[in-house]
């Protein structure tokens, strides 16, 4: 039972956070700050969705050669202005040819 309250309080939470979206007046849409806000946001998500998953596992913290060097082959890739399905494909493929070689 407290999966179901927890799935219903988490798609009551995803609503309300749409709704607040539109309901939000155009002048708190066009301060300065909540615009330079709004474009951080999105980068600091991301990077804390990359380093947990490239250097946790579980709660704990690991330093895994085959991850770390995908993650470092995905951003000179992303440096070299590679598409983004390309970067996928190399770096997945440096990590998983590391992990064959049971590095």
């Amino acid at each position: 039972m407290s999966t179901w309250i927890a799935v219903i309080a988490t798609g009551l939470g995803c609503y309300a956070l749409k709704l607040g979206g539109l309901v939000t007046p155009r002048r708190v849409l066009d301060d300065p700050r909540v615009r330079r806000f709004t474009e951080l946001v999105p980068v600091a998500l991301l990077t804390a969705l990359i380093a947990v998953q490239a250097l946790a596992d579980g709660r704990n913290l690991e330093f895994d050669a085959a991850r770390l060097a995908g993650l470092g082959t995905a951003a000179v890739a992303l440096a070299l202005r590679a598409p983004f399905l390309v970067v996928l494909v190399v770096a997945a493929g440096v990590a998983a040819g590391l992990r064959l070689l049971g590095l």
